[in-house]
């Protein structure tokens, strides 16, 4: 390297995000990863042995994966060749591989390969990998936020240990900036931020150390009289991405949460999972529809009107669009956790598959067949029996619908919540005067 490469180095170190300034360079101080990279941990024994085999670290972004790899090689005396699945091909794994012969060949070492974004791998890409991976010419380590086991090959997870790499909690990140205001001589000398601030950026990047540092950096820039809580601080916000996966681990676990708390009776928990979702870029017909299918599933007849009202928020999205749906989105997301809530008609059709196994081919009575029957050419009489049940007083009869060897254990069990009391007392009666009719037991509980 010639002094002009070495300067042009210089300024490029200096130049670059504060986060990739200030990464860790040994496991033992990566923060919030104890399992990891604590002294006793998996990756520290492996580096202290010098005994890497290949992995894959999953977890959520900033939390560590691409300092995690680098501090493994550098302990365990392995050069360091990073690669982007977004960037390179098959061509370029072959052209690594061939560089990882000739090291041990001339050095004696071995490579390991960082494969950030592994998953967006195709299977013929990871395929490539197999051999080379078997064999111990490379040392894989890939990176991604996605399921492994869903978006990796199962050949090459065979050969891989899984790991998952934790989100950072909110005191781990206050941890990770506290570090970065402890060396702020090297990218902003001056630069001041009080504890309560930390606090909320750490806050505000929701685990993801990366985001934090950023947050910081650009906080110092924008005030450079000292960071403190204040409107200064919230107006930086506006700029900060929200991470999200519309086919991922995030989107589900939003998804899940969102739910949970609409189930749970949790309406500002439930507003702020929605709101997360929709800041994210997740479709809105998708919180929709799971708005339809909570309303059926977990208020169910405790308030018949909630179906109304997630359809009425699904319509007004078709008609009227975004942001404005956001309005009868957020109208009914309330309502649902507001409501009181039943379960009875999923545990009915449980229920219902269970009987359906048993008696599914079990005959309809004749009394409920088609009345249009006709003599056919065996002789056999038209259905005779049904009584109409409008002309009975309270048009209700004791009549049995169901067939002999299904009667005796309900299906639907009207819960105790919201409309389904006067269901479950009309139920009732209704349910004794056919054992009477019938002259049956009542079913035990």
């Amino acid at each position: 390297m010639d002094l002009f490469s070495a300067a042009g180095e210089q300024d490029r170190a200096a130049a670059a995000p504060l986060a990739e300034r200030l990464r860790p360079e040994r496991l033992v101080d990566v923060v919030g990863q104890p399992r990891l990279a604590g002294p006793d941990g998996i990756l520290s024994r492996m580096a202290a042995a010098r005994r890497v085999r290949s992995l894959v670290l999953f977890g959520p972004p900033g939390s560590g994966k691409t300092t995690l790899a680098r501090a493994l090689a550098q302990e365990a005396g392995l050069a360091y060749v990073p690669l982007s699945a977004v960037e390179s091909g098959v061509a370029d794994v072959r052209r690594l591989v061939d560089g990882a012969r000739q090291r041990w060949a001339q050095e004696g070492r071995g490579t390991l390969v960082f494969l950030d974004e592994i998953h967006r791998f195709n299977r013929a890409q990871q395929d490539v990998l197999l051999p080379h991976v078997e064999d111990g010419t490379v040392v894989l380590v890939g990176a991604t936020a996605e399921n492994p086991w869903v978006s990796l090959n199962a050949a090459l997870l065979s050969r891989c240990l899984a790991l998952e790499v934790a989100p950072l909690a909110p005191a781990d990140v206050v941890q990770v900036l506290e570090r970065a205001m402890a060396r702020r001589r090297e990218w902003m000398p001056g630069a001041s931020a009080t504890p309560a601030a930390l606090a909320q950026i750490a806050d505000r990047a929701g685990g993801d150390a990366r985001l934090a540092l950023t947050l910081l950096e650009w906080a110092c820039l924008a005030l450079p009289g000292g960071v403190d809580v204040g409107p200064a601080l919230d107006a930086l916000w506006g700029e900060v991405p929200h991470y999200h996966d519309r086919g991922g681990d995030r989107h589900f676990d939003r998804a899940s949460a969102l739910i949970k708390s609409v189930r749970g009776s949790d309406p500002d928990a439930a507003l702020f999972w929605f709101g997360q979702m929709l800041a994210g870029g997740e479709d809105p017909r998708f919180i929709a529809r799971r708005l339809m299918i909570l309303a059926a599933e977990d208020v169910g007849l405790a308030d018949p009107w909630a179906l109304v009202m997630a359809a009425a928020a699904h319509q007004a999205l078709e008609a009227v669009g975004m942001p404005e749906a956001r309005i009868p989105l957020a109208e009914a997301l309330i309502y649902l956790a507001l409501a009181p809530k039943s379960a009875s008609v999923v545990a009915a059709l449980t229920s219902l598959d269970r009987a359906i196994a048993e008696h599914g081919d079990a005959p309809v009575p004749d009394a409920l067949r088609d009345v249009s029957f006709r003599p056919d050419v065996r002789g056999r009489p038209g259905r005779t029996g049904y009584q109409y049940p409008h002309d009975a007083p309270g048009h209700f009869l004791p009549t049995a619908h169901l067939p002999p060897g299904v009667r005796g254990t309900p299906f639907y069990v009207p819960s105790d919540q919201g409309a389904e009391p006067s269901v479950s007392r009309r139920l009732a009666e209704w349910s004794r005067a056919r054992r009477e009719a019938l002259d049956e037991s009542p079913p035990s509980p």
